[in-house]
């Protein structure tokens, strides 16, 4: 089996350069490499990290581990590709959504250790969340590299696999959930006659505040809310609305809907 250093990955999206600049940032551009099928992208990251952008044998060749970083629908077609240049030496991580160690390792040679992600954007600014789970032939010491992978654009944490779906469902999407409430907020705020961009300054640093106090303080959501909400004040009118038009429930309804789309991808191989 061959030794190996290093890091290939597969796909330069979004997803896939922030944790390629996550890595240059801490180790350096040594012994890392770029697959990416558009060539103009494939030049814009090689200049923009200093790393080689090389092809699919060659990049298995070259790195330990394998970072699939590719869409859903885009991976069996990797995969095929990919296999005749892969053995149990490797590391793959696969952050495609939705997609189960088991269809990943079918597609592999036997004992090829696998690791599934679930990353979500704000690791584009070292804030992200990613929860990872172990396949078959994947131990403690696949995890813990496969950690420290992640953990330089963000928190990490491991779950049983069969969790996965509901942490795409959570996290994996959670940023566009969060979004969607900012931008409705802008436009309250524009409705009620303050300029744009104060507004959206106003909302995002609340956002931001909210979250760290929430983290740093350790208290239930609904204490803090409560220490917000004075008795017959204004913030309780609001929160009366929210409750009347159901933007809890809207709100869990979504999260599960969006866990079912999770389990969907995995049964038809992301095509749908």
């Amino acid at each position: 089996m061959a030794q190996r250093q290093g890091l290939a990955v597969y796909g330069g999206g979004k997803m896939g350069e922030a944790l390629l600049a996550g890595l240059v940032k801490r180790q350096g551009p040594d012994g890392v490499v770029v697959c990416e099928r558009h060539p103009e992208r494939g030049r814009e990251l090689a200049t923009r990290y200093g790393i080689d952008v090389v092809g699919i044998e060659e990049a298995a060749a070259r790195a330990r581990v394998l970072l699939l970083a590719v869409k859903p629908q885009d991976l069996p077609a990797l995969l095929e590709r990919l296999a005749p240049s892969v053995d149990p030496g490797h590391l793959v991580v696969s952050i495609a959504a939705g997609i189960a160690t088991a269809t990943i390792e079918a597609a592999l040679p036997a004992g090829v250790p696998v690791v599934r992600v679930m990353p979500n954007t704000p690791a584009l600014v070292d804030e992200g969340m990613s929860v990872l789970s172990a396949g078959a032939s994947a131990g403690e010491a696949e995890l813990d590299e496969a950690e420290a992978l992640l953990s330089t654009v963000g928190r990490v944490a491991r779950v049983p696999e069969y969790q996965q779906d509901a942490v795409t469902a959570l996290s994996g999407s959670g940023p566009a959930y969060f979004f969607y409430l900012v931008e409705a907020m802008v436009d309250a705020g524009v409705l009620l006659g303050l300029p744009r961009a104060l507004t959206t300054e106003l909302v995002v640093q609340t956002a931001l505040g909210s979250a760290v106090m929430l983290r740093e303080s350790g208290e239930h959501p609904a204490q803090l809310r409560d220490a917000v909400s004075s008795p017959g004040g204004t913030t309780i009118a609001g929160i009366r609305e929210l409750e009347r038009h159901s933007v809890r429930s809207a709100l869990i309804a979504a999260i599960e809907a969006a866990a079912r789309r999770s389990v969907e991808l995995g049964r038809t191989d992301g095509s749908r």
